[in-house]
């Protein structure tokens, strides 16, 4: 998204994503599931290019991508 002149608003969006991490920096999954994280974070980032112009589907493949490589 940042390649995409969309990194102004992503100060925003860790507000948005704060209590997901724990102290560590470690993904809390007792607090959220990863599927429903991850869901979460791509509505923001559809937001955060709606707000800035750009088309929604610039964040379409982040759910999938993150959902591949990264659920184990």
């Amino acid at each position: 998204m940042e390649r995409l002149g969309l990194g102004r608003r992503f100060e925003g969006l860790a507000a948005q994503l704060d209590g997901v991490f724990g102290v560590d920096g470690v993904f809390a999954h007792d607090r959220v599931r990863f599927v429903d994280f991850v869901d979460d974070v791509e509505e923001l980032l559809e937001e955060v290019a709606w707000q800035e112009g750009r088309d929604k589907k610039a964040a379409d493949d982040f759910e999938e991508y993150m959902l591949r490589h990264y659920r184990g």
